[in-house]
């Protein structure tokens, strides 16, 4: 356990949060996610909800400010619809470490896919949200 890190943070998160570089990103996927089948840096992170994780990550994580797509997250198939209590549970965290973080865009599920396999990593959530993957572009941490 260390000082001012949440609990929720494992080792390997902790790790794998610190060799990320600017620019790199992570997909909190919800545990529908087939990560294993896009990326091979896949973390575990069963029975944990996303709006937890993020606000137990977010103190330690600067969101990219130089890209107008540093929070992305998957639009709705088909005829599918989305909750709009996921995002708005998902923005709470956000808001609260990040104010200044461009708003979340969305985008269709192949284009996700295809940012998933570039994803440095994809940390697999205990989330059971439709449609509760968020993406998360790093950024350059402030001195």
């Amino acid at each position: 356990m260390l000082k001012g890190i949440s609990p929720l943070i494992s080792p390997e998160l902790l790790a794998t949060l610190s060799r990320m570089g600017h620019g790199d990103e992570i997909v909190l996927a919800d545990a529908h996610f087939p990560g294993e089948s896009f990326n091979n840096r896949v973390l575990r992170a069963d029975g944990l909800r996303i709006p937890a994780l993020l606000d137990a990550i977010l103190p330690l994580f600067a969101i990219d400010t130089y890209v107008k797509d540093p929070l992305v997250m998957m639009a709705a198939n088909g005829g599918d619809t989305l909750d709009p209590a996921v995002e708005a549970a998902y923005l709470i965290p956000i808001h609260k470490h990040a104010p200044t973080a461009p708003d979340i865009i969305r985008i269709d599920r192949f284009a996700f896919y295809e940012r998933t396999k570039k994803a440095f990593a994809v940390l697999l959530t205990g989330e059971t949200a439709k449609y509760g993957n968020i993406l998360l572009k790093k950024g350059v941490t402030p001195v």
